[in-house]
């Protein structure tokens, strides 16, 4: 019997609507600006610009359920803790360097997720041309809904995308907007990284992303795929 000098963490998992079976997260990629009017919010040009990609570990992964009142905890060491809201793609199948159809075939389904952001934290390591990890890497950084799967023979390629605090709405687009669809980002992380079954991949959020305090209401949703509420606490 295998003996651990520390109690091993728990699997992060993510129910299945409509399965009995969890999805259990191995990974968790960002994309960065992959919506044409974010990239220009945040001083970049998106005529230019590939893809580029970070990380977020798996304990950030915190479950919303859909059946009771769900709280998001201000993190320590920020004064100006944001939302993006995205949608999050989950595969179950992997590989080096995949095709089009391969990144395809992979995804199994959607979940739609907040990627919170200590945006002056991040802002910071920016300037200094260092590491994102204390922006966008911390405690319960990564709120999501409970995967669907996939519905038809298409990926995903529209569908309104929303977020409000407090009943005023914030980010409005469409999953059209997306500067790289669903395929092509799998594709270009593939390029970099090889998948694995587990792995999630936040697309990317729109415009108008903005800070959130103790006290404020959160919900978005994704067309036909997923709500969200939880409060600041």
């Amino acid at each position: 019997m295998t003996q651990y000098l520390i109690t091993p963490e728990p699997e992060v998992i993510l129910p299945i609507i409509g399965m009995d079976q969890l999805f259990p997260v191995r990974r968790v990629f960002c994309v960065g600006r992959n919506y044409a009017e974010h990239a220009r919010e945040m001083g970049d040009d998106p005529s230019r610009d590939l893809p580029f990609f970070f990380c977020k570990d798996r304990t950030c992964v915190q479950w919303i359920n859909p059946t009771q009142e769900n709280s998001l905890v201000y993190p320590e060491a920020t004064g100006k803790f944001e939302y993006e809201v995205e949608l999050v793609v989950a595969l179950t199948s992997g590989g080096r360097n995949l095709t089009i159809e391969e990144a395809d075939a992979a995804v199994f389904g959607y979940s739609l997720g907040l990627d919170m952001t200590r945006r002056d934290l991040q802002s910071q390591a920016k300037q200094k041309g260092r590491p994102w990890e204390a922006g966008k890497s911390f405690e319960a950084s990564a709120p999501m809904t409970s995967i669907v799967p996939r519905s038809g023979a298409a990926l995903l390629n529209r569908g309104r995308i929303e977020l409000s605090v407090n009943g005023d709405i914030k980010q409005s687009s469409d999953l059209s907007h997306l500067t790289w669809d669903i395929a092509e980002v799998i594709v270009k992380l593939s390029e970099l990284f090889e998948l694995h079954p587990g792995d999630l991949i936040m697309t990317g959020t729109p415009e108008n992303v903005g800070p959130v305090i103790v006290g404020d209401r959160i919900c978005a949703s994704l067309e036909g795929v997923a709500e969200l509420e939880l409060v600041v606490v």
